[in-house]
Order: structure tokens, then sequence, then C-alpha cells
């Protein structure tokens, strides 16, 4: 096994799902490429770091990781997980917040076009507005790419079928190396020198591509968005990266999310929190407040008496995604007038010497503490 993935995130074997995704957040966000365009490491770890996670994450592949993990000289991977699949992009896995089942399965054997190799990920950030992340929305991305040659479909030879089979390797893109050393004999598998593992050999190069078999584009993709997407999270659109060099299938989009804060709500997983100034008069007789949610306002009743920090929970009125709906929690937050003029401030003399200490809770614990230390009621003069 090339790579140890638990080592990669910093977990431990026995990792909750929970340990893996916490741990994964803090490292995409700790070596985002755009976050160090002048440190190519950082992307390489970057891509590694998605390799760890997109096994991890998946109990099934997990399974099959930790099995190959404790039995490395079985054999029967190739060595590692194999990526397919075709285009498109899946749902929130890992953000929960995470988007996307990477590898589209895994292979049982050694195939002709093994020592082909996929192309390289791109790795795009969109900025979402609060509201876009929280409703979901459509948007379309425009970036530039190593394109398949749509002149020779990707083969490098023109019209897509100037070549023959490669003679050294049969087509199969691999050699058999045999050392025979005194009782010991070894058998190695390596790419074909002759046609770069390719199992072709091109007679007559294509015009567009010279023979690379990619050319330089622009590519614009439309991407549907779920509701519930956050910081951190992403989507893979497969076959959308770049080309593979030697006749492989070409790499995945990754888009990444950065969501903008929001004015009104704080956001933790689907619930939203959001804080609603009340009227001294609202709060002490009762009535109805208006408070946002993701599509509008509603109007809410407050019981009488209600004290500044209570908090309300409106169910349903958080995040709606395909998997989970979120609820909305309402602090209250009693506004107490600032500039009144006598008559006002006469009235509430009035109210206050009306007001028995006894219908105030919290008052009432406050004279009880302060008669029991120092044996005098605070409330008297």
């Amino acid at each position: 096994m090339a790579k140890n993935y638990y080592e990669i995130l910093g977990v431990s074997k026995t990792a909750s799902q929970d340990e893996i995704k916490s741990a994964y957040r803090k490292l995409v966000k700790q070596y985002h490429p755009d976050l160090h365009p002048d440190d190519p490491s950082c992307a390489d770890k970057f891509k590694e770091i998605n390799e760890a996670n997109e096994v991890l994450s998946d109990e099934k592949k997990r399974k099959q990781y930790d099995f190959e993990l404790e039995h490395p000289n079985m054999g029967g991977f190739g060595g590692g997980f194999s990526q397919g699949g075709a285009g498109g992009f899946s749902g929130f896995g890992g953000f929960e917040d995470i988007f996307g089942d990477i590898f589209g399965g895994f292979g049982g054997g050694r195939t002709r076009t093994q020592t082909k190799s996929q192309g390289e990920d791109i790795t795009v950030e969109v900025s979402l507005s609060f509201l876009d992340a929280a409703k979901g929305c459509h948007k379309e991305i425009a970036y530039t790419r190593n394109e398949p040659c749509a002149a020779c479909k990707g083969t490098g030879a023109k019209n897509g079928a100037a070549y023959k089979t490669c003679e050294k390797c049969g087509g199969t893109g691999q050699v058999q190396y045999v050392n025979n050393s005194g009782f010991f004999r070894s058998v190695s598998v390596r790419a074909c020198d002759e046609c770069h593992g390719t199992g072709k050999k091109i007679l007559e190069t294509c015009p567009d591509c010279k023979g690379k078999g990619y050319v330089r584009a622009n590519t614009r993709v439309s991407l549907d968005i779920p509701a519930g997407a956050d910081t951190g999270s992403y989507i893979r659109k497969r076959g959308f990266g770049e080309a593979s060099r030697n006749g492989g299938a070409a790499g995945d989009l990754i888009v990444l999310f950065r969501v903008e804060p929001s004015k009104i709500f704080t956001r933790k997983n689907f619930d939203l929190y959001v804080e609603v100034p009340v009227s001294f008069r609202t709060a002490a007789l009762g009535g109805k407040v208006e408070v946002p949610t993701i599509d509008d306002t509603v109007s809410y009743p407050v019981p009488e008496g209600t004290q500044s920090g209570k908090v309300f929970c409106i169910r349903g009125k958080g995040i709606k995604s395909a998997r989970k709906t979120g609820d909305l929690y309402v602090t209250v937050s009693v506004e107490v007038p600032q500039k009144l003029t006598r008559e006002q401030k006469r009235r509430i003399e009035e109210l206050d010497e009306s007001t028995d200490v006894k219908q105030c809770e919290k008052m009432k614990r406050y004279k009880d503490n302060i008669q029991a230390m120092y044996g005098k009621d605070p409330y008297r003069s």
C-alpha cells in the first residue's frame, strides 16, 4: 500500500465518520491551493487529502481499503483504488457536508487499460451567498483546461483511426519482464516503453492536437447546487478535469464552496439562529413579532412577560435539504427605550412602584439572596 489514508488525515484507524469529517474539513482549509498559489506542494497535499477522504468517508470503500491495508501482499486491487464513473456529480457526502462519491468502484484484477493514467483533477472555488447556499441554486462557471481533442477522440491519431495495435505489448499497454537468478524467478509487469502504456502506435498524428490527444480550451459547466451547501463542501463533476496524457480518462472538476456570512442568520449545520428585537410593551403584555426565515417573514406570538434572552424554536424553518430539515431558533432581545418624556418616565415609575417584587422571579431570587447575605431588603432605602 503506497499511502496510509489514516495518517494523511491524522486520524486513528478506529476513527468515527464524524472524526474523519472534522479532520478533513480542517485540512482542506489549511492546504487549499487558492490560499497558497506559490506553493505547488500544497496542491499535491490537497489532492492527497481529498483522495484519503473519498475512501474513508465511504463505509464500503473503507472496508475494502482496510482489508488491503492489512493484507498488502494479496493483490487484487493493483496497489490501490481504481477511479471511474461517468460525468455528473453526486449529492452530499461527508458534508454530509461533503458532496461527492469519488471512486466509481473497486477493480478486481488487471485490465487492458490499467496502465493508462487518469488526467489531473481541477479545483475551482465558487463563492455563494448565504441564501443561495441554504436554498440551493443554479450556477455556470468558466475555467480553462486540457480538453480531450474532439477531432481524434483523444487518441492523438488523425480522424481517431490512424493508429495500429502495439506489437510489443499486443495492445495491453503492459509488458511482462522475467528475471531468473539461480533458483529464484521474479516476474514484474510494467508499462510498455514502445507505446507508453496506451496499447497503440500512431501512424499519422492528428493535425488539431499534434498527436497529444488534447487541446487547451475554455470550458463552461452548469451546476445545480443542492440546498445546504456550506464552506468547505464541494461537488465533483466527473470527466471535466484535465485530459489524460496517455489515453486514460479525463480527470474530474472539483467545485469547492465558500459561503458568505449572513447579516441576519447564524448557521449551525441545518439549524438557523436569529435575534429579534422586541419592544418593551410587547415583551410585557405579549403580542406578535415578525420573524425572518430563509423564504419570508412569519408572524410569531410572543407571550406576555417574555424576558430578554428567551429562545423560541420554530420547527422546520431552518435549512431544508433532500435529507434533512433544520429548525429556526429565535432569541428575543427586549429593547428598552432610551429617550423618554417626563410623562413617560412618570408612568414607568408608577408601574415600577405598583409591581409586586413577587411577580418578578429574578428580582425575588435577588432579594432573597441579598437578605440572606446582608440581612436587608435591597428594594427598600
